[in-house]
């Protein structure tokens, strides 16, 4: 650690890493070479890694995702119950179905765990990479969810509106497009004219504003009555900030990693995180906010 930390109100979002991996190769996928070695992962050193984060920041978001959290749901129950009540819990999956997994086998799941699950954030790319479980399934599902999809390199701009048709079909669906984040920087996060796939989602659909912060955003739509996001967020999670009301340097954090090991880490590209430091965090305002708003 180079400076002090300072994160926002409730504390930086807690990101677990699953110890299994999913069947999946989506091309733009940048963890699955770290699935390719299993070595060293413990589900018990996660869950003492849970139990750490908890007893520093008791109101953060916990976000589950790999792999597949939904590959495993015994581990995924373990890890679950480490998680206390005053926490947001989402989890990022495809849902996956096989001969050995049912979609009775997900409702029930999702049925015993509804009161501690915020939302499913559910892949469904326009572009099929995997297998995936019936629309149907979405509707069923006794907690909230949302379908993400990201649009990779050159996606198919004449698909969008069949695309957004199909899940208008599913009671209770919202989309959320997501720029490849791996392609986002400081410099276009915000840009609008340039960007395509804001320009294309404008063709087809109404922009209701923008919200955002130093790390992401959001541009809004509604199209035909559904919930439409197109997200864009950078691809580390430190910012670096001096507080002109105190002359301090914080490493501002936005996300906390709790790797397949069970290692905590202050970003996305291997920083570890000083725990005890982080013990001492400074909170501010989480920074998010509406920038424009459109009737």
């Amino acid at each position: 650690m180079k400076h002090p930390y300072k994160t926002r109100e409730g504390g930086a979002t807690v990101t677990i890493f699953v110890p299994y991996d999913c069947k999946n190769h989506c091309p733009f996928c940048i963890n699955k070479g770290e699935y390719a070695d299993l070595t060293g992962f413990s589900a018990e050193k996660i869950r003492a890694s849970i139990r750490r984060m908890d007893a520093i920041t008791p109101y953060c978001d916990f976000v589950f995702t790999g792999g597949e959290p939904f590959a495993d749901l015994a581990v995924l129950q373990s890890m679950l119950d480490e998680i206390p009540a005053t926490h947001k819990v989402y989890i990022n999956t495809t849902l996956p179905v096989s001969e050995f997994q049912t979609e009775e086998d997900i409702l029930v799941f999702t049925e015993r765990n509804k009161h501690k699950i915020t939302c499913i954030n559910v892949s469904r790319h326009m572009q099929k990479y995997v297998v995936e479980s019936n629309d149907g399934l979405l509707a069923r599902l006794p907690v909230p969810f949302r379908v993400n999809c990201v649009l990779y390199k050159d996606y198919p701009a004449k698909d969008l509106a069949p695309y957004l048709d199909r899940f208008k079909k599913v009671p209770g669906a919202s989309i959320q497009f997501r720029f490849d984040y791996t392609a986002t920087t400081p410099e276009n996060l915000y840009e609008e004219e340039g960007d395509k796939i804001l320009q294309d989602l404008k063709k087809i659909a109404r922009y209701t504003g923008l919200d955002g912060c130093r790390m992401r955003c959001g541009f809004h739509f509604d199209y035909q009555g559904m919930e439409l996001t197109y997200h864009k967020t950078l691809p580390y999670s430190t910012i670096v900030e001096t507080d002109p009301r105190d002359g301090v340097t914080y490493d501002i954090l936005y996300d906390i990693l709790i790797k397949q090991n069970g290692d905590i880490h202050g970003d996305w590209d291997g920083t570890p995180l000083d725990v005890a430091a982080y013990e001492k965090v400074v909170f501010e305002p989480y920074d998010l906010k509406w920038l424009a708003r459109i009737a």
